[in-house]
């Protein structure tokens, strides 16, 4: 049987609960922890989603806004099972992005390992630095 000791955490949870910040619900998600970053020509956006099936992902790009959405579930248990103690997050996880204009939605890369999903975002073609050439104009001179 586990023992806990820390009564700090456990009105943390009883606070929580009375509040109304129960797991998310496909209706009002919770957040999940985001850090967003550009790693020379690509935006790299991470989420922590530990626990979380691949399978229970799901990644969509409409227009210029990213949304991820993921269903952490409860772990299978036997009918003899006792649940002595329940700490780690349930339910559906939600994060919506504003992508700039300069990114290429068509060409997002995502990847998910050790309960991190990273995307990877190409800045667009149009919006990288070029150099622009000086034409000559084709002027002639008249003499006479």
């Amino acid at each position: 049987m586990l023992m806990r000791i820390d009564p700090f955490r456990e009105l943390d949870r009883l606070t929580q609960q009375f509040f109304g910040n129960q797991p998310g619900t496909w209706s009002r998600p919770s957040a999940m922890p985001m850090d967003a970053y550009r790693e020379g020509d690509q935006y790299v956006i991470t989420l922590d989603l530990p626990g979380v099936s691949p399978d229970a992902i799901d990644i969509d790009v409409e227009r210029n806004m990213l949304t991820v959405k993921a269903e952490r579930r409860p772990s299978a248990r036997g009918e003899d099972v006792q649940m002595e103690l329940s700490e780690r997050p349930l339910g559906v996880f939600s994060r919506q992005v504003m992508l700039a204009d300069t990114l290429d939605t068509e060409h997002i890369d995502a990847d998910y390992e050790a309960g991190v999903l990273t995307l990877r975002i190409p800045v667009a073609e149009r919006a990288k630095p070029r150099k622009i050439e000086i034409g000559r104009s084709g002027r002639k001179e008249i003499s006479g």
